[in-house]
């Protein structure tokens, strides 16, 4: 990235330099290849788990004995409000169905696939609402940062890793939802904060303790209201820390008036074949310390 004639100016001490090469590089992302392009990754997130809750909301009316349409539209609504009663078992069996993380299945059934589908799964809607909020708030900005192929890699990497630390951890539950993926992206922008954190005002103090609350709200909530996995948002969040280190952008300069990601996806990906590798071998290794205990 090149600076500007306008943006030249001289750089005298290494937090002079850190916070130009931040917000030089930013600037030249906004205007290069657009800070607001449309984060359509994102956009398809919200739409696919969407669609998808509206699927199994309506097969689990049936699986209820819902047939007429205002019986159906009844059931479904019941479940945009309210988690199903306890002596009705029909939406927990069709989300199981449509892939849950669901112990017996993955160890006894070999259903692998389950280690991926659960983080577009949603129970009901307040469930789905609160999450697609909290991404289209963190993820429109992270993917137009880290670009559409480095964000998705990111979302799917600590959501998988969230879903096996509840696979591990939570053997009984059945486990479903994007907020151990959000807890991810979540530890990648607060290293990229910290990291950064010269270039933002007061040290990023602000941003830091923000991402505090935010993290702490969640995980508090968690732990006061039943059916709520903090195992996943706990792989996700550490998953997403540590991926941090190595993926989110670190821009420094190569010259007195250029700067450089030099966490790009093109200049990290025998990291990212290794990671991949990484995750593999990590679901393996769950794989045989669950299934021991069966």
């Amino acid at each position: 990235m090149k600076i500007s004639p306008q943006q030249q100016q001289p750089v005298a001490t290494p937090t002079a330099r850190d916070r130009l090469s931040y917000q030089v590089a930013l600037s030249s992302y906004q205007s290069r290849r657009g800070l607001d392009r449309m984060a359509w990754v994102t956009w398809l997130l919200v739409l696919g788990m969407s669609l998808l809750w509206m699927l199994t909301a309506y097969k689990a009316a049936l699986a209820a004995g819902a047939h007429s349409w205002l019986a159906i539209l009844t059931h479904v609504w019941a479940n945009a409000i309210s988690i199903q009663p306890a002596d009705d078992a029909s939406l927990t069996q069709v989300l199981i169905d449509y892939g849950a993380k669901y112990n017996p299945a993955i160890v006894q059934q070999h259903e692998y696939w389950r280690f991926l589908t659960p983080m577009f799964l949603h129970a009901n809607l307040l469930h789905l609402g609160l999450n697609m909020l909290n991404l289209l708030m963190l993820g429109i900005f992270l993917e137009r940062l880290l670009g559409h192929t480095r964000y998705l890699f990111l979302y799917i990497i600590t959501g998988i890793i969230s879903i096996l630390a509840s696979f591990y951890f939570a053997p009984e539950e059945v486990s479903l939802g994007a907020s151990g993926a959000i807890f991810g992206l979540v530890g990648v922008f607060s290293i990229f904060v910290i990291t950064h954190r010269r270039a933002f005002p007061f040290g990023g103090l602000f941003s830091i303790l923000y991402l505090i609350v935010i993290i702490g709200i969640n995980l508090g909530v968690g732990f006061m209201i039943a059916n709520v996995d903090n195992y996943a948002h706990f792989g996700g969040l550490i998953s997403g820390c540590l991926l941090g280190l190595c993926y989110s952008p670190l821009y420094r300069s190569s010259s007195p008036y250029t700067v450089v990601d030099r966490h790009s996806l093109t200049k990290r990906w025998p990291l990212a074949l290794l990671t991949i590798l990484g995750t593999l071998i990590l679901t393996v290794i769950s794989l045989y310390l669950v299934g021991t205990k069966v």
